[in-house]
């Protein structure tokens, strides 16, 4: 970034701390009112000078996820709740139709002992679990994470390999195609079943179905949030059995359309 872009991001600066500024004045005056809001004032992408995440828009990041930086998500990823990508000293690439679940990490590596500069490279249709941490590192197509395993600087999973959950993969560690690792440090357990490559692709379809449904639950706006809350309060049908317990018979206005996902079907 040359001196004219800096110049212009420190006015940028300044004037989003004013509207900040002002904010917290409006906040102070509305009193006990101030706790009501219903905003959140967390960013989900967020630049550091000119690098700038470049988000799939058929990609999905959850609300409280922060995408930093020079990051890449492909198309039909997801990027779960509490997710933290990092990509300020170097750049994070996350191919198709993975998944990155709930409070993992993906960080990257400017320098290490080595001297290596090292970004994280994440293919496609891969699983990252719940709680990992990956380092500078390298998951190839179709591989899988496992819950609060941690990836450092140089590690290399080939295609449909497993870093079982909990494990600590060391520096520089490959791990080959078709093995599961697992331990601290993580070591050679076994080979992979064809049943279980196959779950892995699977498992990443099943997120990638499973993000859409997410994706349209945070698009809706506030008033039909509501609208459907009021809905389910006013015409919430309980168990049948309970109901003729007490000889209540409930009906739905016929002119009252209800949508598919206000109220469950009879047998449920």
């Amino acid at each position: 970034m040359g001196t004219l872009g800096r110049a212009v991001y420190t006015v940028g600066f300044w004037i989003r701390e004013t509207g900040q500024a002002i904010d917290r004045l409006g906040s102070r005056l509305q009193g006990n009112y101030y706790f009501q809001e219903q905003l959140s004032r967390h960013r989900t992408l967020m630049n550091v000078f000119d690098k700038a995440p470049v988000v799939d828009k058929e990609a999905f990041v959850a609300p409280s996820a922060s995408i930093i930086g020079q990051v890449q998500v492909g198309r039909g990823s997801s990027i779960w709740y509490g997710c933290v990508l990092r990509g300020d000293v170097n750049s994070i690439s996350i191919g198709s139709g993975t998944n990155i679940q709930d409070n993992s990490l993906v960080h990257v590596a400017k320098s290490n002992l080595s001297g290596k500069v090292l970004p994280t490279i994440i293919g496609d249709n891969v699983t990252v679990g719940h709680s990992a941490v990956l380092h500078g590192c390298t998951v190839e197509d179709e591989a899988f994470v496992g819950m609060a395993a941690t990836l450092l600087d140089g590690v290399y999973v080939e295609k449909h390999a497993m870093v079982a959950a909990g494990a600590l993969v060391r520096q520089n560690t490959r791990i080959p195609c078709g093995e599961v690792w697992g331990g601290n440090p993580a070591r050679f357990l076994r080979k992979l079943t064809e049943d279980e490559m196959a779950f892995i692709s699977q498992s990443a379809l099943n997120y990638s179905n499973l993000a859409q449904v997410h994706a349209a639950e945070n698009a809706k706006p506030l008033d039909e949030i509501e609208f459907e809350k009021a809905l389910r309060k006013k015409f919430g049908r309980r168990d049948e059995e309970y109901d003729s317990m007490l000889g209540v018979t409930r009906e739905t206005p016929a002119e009252i359309t209800l949508p598919d996902n206000v109220l469950p079907p009879k047998s449920a």
